[in-house]
Formats: structure tokens, sequence, C-alpha cells
């Protein structure tokens, strides 16, 4: 029964916070997929999309360092609802915003901070009070979730002005933010949601050890690598195919939506090869990003269009798997450091922060290097990830 009831729980707890977490992603999706009606509409520029993402990436960034800190000292129902409802006002905003430039990236760099309340107070709420083999698997539900988002920001993008795929977003987020505010109430004072059942072991520089000798190093550098290409690689991907592969831009967001929709599925491929691999993470990391390598440099190899895109959705799956890895299993792992949400925080951080530089990076480098050139980056971020997740000192664990 006391099984039962903790099953029970954890299913609860993980459909509020996928739900919710779909609808952050849905939103933060939503400039990639309109990006060529924008562009093919004469009211903006690549490049000025392209910083106007690197503003939001950035806000992101900082505010997960600053929110995964705040989230270890107050409760997710305010942390979690107020974000989501403060971001709604935002994406209602932005579109006005568009044609003043400083409006336009004060606005959507604030919907990015508003967004990074989110992650980091929702993954210590499940890591405290579900088991940890609960804990994983409602981590891998809103991961699901979050590449969930990139199709259905593509099916809005086909079927409404861009400026319609705001206002939706805007609902939804402000429905969600309103209807965690309520259902969290009622789990704490049924006692389902607790806090601070996990204190820091130790104070200042003995935290930053502790999470030393929990390898936070290594994940920080696979952070980095699978953020730049679950962001912006993605940011990029319906520009890519309208300018690099020839599509028009109706059928880039048609073809971004089918592309993300499988690329949605990461999540069950992640927890097939763990299984398979004896639930090793670290050889699971070293596998996927050995197979990243492979379908970056037969992107780059193949030109034909449906090919060319086949491979590119099957590398970016393998870098997203590594990240399932890193979000579902080693951040709920930390559960006893009582630094569950700074972790996080700290490391969706590095992540986005990454995003932020890459994603103008990215626009820069297609009018000078051009984007067969800009594979080969890609490519060797991926080489990069192969040479630390193998285990030069350790055996893997």
């Amino acid at each position: 029964m006391l099984k039962n009831k903790k099953v029970k729980n954890a299913i609860f707890i993980g459909t509020l916070c996928s739900v919710s977490y779909l609808g952050v992603y849905f939103a933060r999706n939503i400039l990639s997929a309109v990006t060529p009606q924008i562009i093919e509409s004469g009211q903006s520029t690549t490049e000025f999309i392209g910083t106007l993402s690197s503003i939001y990436f950035a806000f992101y960034a900082i505010g997960q360092l600053i929110n995964g800190i705040i989230g270890d000292r107050v409760k997710a129902r305010y942390m979690i609802s107020f974000g989501l409802i403060l971001a709604g006002v935002c994406n209602f905003i932005f579109p006005v915003m568009l044609d003043v430039p400083s409006g336009a990236y004060i606005t959507y760099g604030m919907t990015g901070f508003f967004l990074s309340m989110i992650y980091a107070p929702m993954t210590k709420v499940v890591a405290e009070n579900t088991e940890p083999i609960h804990a994983t698997r409602c981590s891998l539900g809103y991961t699901f979730a979050s590449f969930f988002g990139s199709p259905l920001a593509g099916v809005a993008a086909a079927l409404l002005v861009w400026q319609s795929v705001f206002y939706v977003s805007s609902a939804i987020l402000v429905a969600m933010g309103t209807i965690c505010f309520c259902c969290f109430l009622v789990m704490e004072k049924k006692g389902l949601v607790k806090y601070n059942q996990y204190k820091p072991q130790k104070k200042g520089g003995g935290n930053i050890k502790i999470l030393i000798e929990h390898r936070i190093v290594k994940f920080t550098l696979i952070s980095i690598i699978t953020g730049v290409v679950r962001t912006s690689v993605v940011f990029w991907m319906p520009t890519y195919i309208a300018q690099y592969l020839g599509f028009a831009s109706d059928q880039a967001a048609s073809i971004f939506t089918v592309a993300t929709f499988v690329i949605s599925m990461t999540t069950f491929v992640a927890v097939f090869l763990y299984e398979r691999l004896k639930r090793n993470m670290d050889l699971t990391i070293l596998v996927v990003f050995s197979s990243a390598t492979v379908f970056f440099f037969l992107t780059y190899l193949v030109e034909i269009p449906m090919l060319n895109i086949a491979f590119l959705v099957l590398a970016i799956m393998s870098s997203n798997c590594a990240a399932s890895m890193l979000w579902s299993r080693y951040c709920p792992s930390l559960r006893d450091t009582g630094m569950v949400s700074t972790a996080t925080g700290f490391l969706d951080f590095v992540s986005y922060m990454a995003a932020s530089a890459s994603s103008t990076i990215f626009a820069n480098a297609v009018t000078t290097i051009g984007w067969k050139n800009l594979i080969l980056v890609w490519l060797a971020l991926m080489v990069f990830g192969v040479l630390i997740s193998i285990p030069w000192k350790r055996k893997m664990q």
C-alpha cells in the first residue's frame, strides 16, 4: 500500500512537471519555428534574430544560475507558477515590440529569465519527494516534454501567422502557471510535497568540493556541448532547411515539425540504450557521442535533402541522449548533497551561455563560411564530447 502511494505521488508530481515543462519548451521554440516567416516577410533579418536568440539564451542562462540558488530556498510553488505567468505576459507583449529593437531585446530576454525559474526548482522537488528510481523516470518525462515542445511550435507556426503563435503561447503559459500554483498548494497541504528534507553537508568551499567529487567538472563540459546542439543547432534548423537545402519557409516549418517530433523520441532511445548497457551512464554517454560524430559526418558528406535531414536528426538525437543522461540521471542523483537546484541551475547556466554565444556565432558564420562548413564545427563538438567521455583515469560506473 505504501509503495502504491509513493508511485501515485510520483506519477502526479511527474505529470504536473512534465505538462508545465511542455509549455516552457513550446514557448521557447516559437521564435525558431517562425523565423523563416519573419525573414521572408521582411520584418527582420537573420542577424537580428541571431542577436535576439543570443540575448534570450544569455538571460535564460543567468536566470538558471540565480534561480537555481534561489530554488534551494524558495518553494517550487512560487518559482514555477510565477515564472510561467510572467513569461506568458512577456510573450504577449513581444510581437508588438519587434519593430522596436531595444524593446524586443528586453522583452524576449525577460521571457528567458522568467522561464529559467522552472527547471531547477522542478528537479529539486522531484528529487526530494520521490524515490530515486521514480525521480529518474519523472525527469525523463519532462525531458521528453522538452523535446516535444519543438514539434508543437512547428505545428503552430505552420497553421498560424507568427504573431498568433506568440499569443497562443502566452495563454498556455498563464493557464499552466495558475494550475501549477493551485496543484502545488494542495500537495503541500496534504503533505505530498515537502521542502528542505536534505541539507548541504558543508558550507562554502566544502559544497564545491562535494560537487567536484560528484564529477561536476565533467558534466559541466557535457552540458556545454549538448546545450549547443539541443538549443542552437535546433534553433537554426528551420533556417538551415530553408537556406541550405532550398525549401520554402512553409515547407521548412512542416519539415521542422516532423523532424523535431522524431527528435522528441530521444528520451525513449536514451532509456533503451541505458538499460541495454546495464545502466552504465558513462558508457551510454560515450556511445551516443560517438554516434553523433558519425551522423554529423554523414550530414556533411550527403547533400541529398531528405537524407541530409535524416542524418542531421540522428546526430541531434544522439547528442540529446547524452543530455538525457545528464538531466535525468546525473542531476537527480545529487539529492543527498542538498544542492540539486543549485547544481542543476549551474549546469543549465553553462549550457545556455554556450548556446547564447554559439547562436550569434552560427548566424554570422553562415554568411562567412557557409552552412556546409558550419556542419564541421558541429562535428568537432561531438569529437570533443567523445574525448571527455572516455574514462581516462577511473573505471566507468
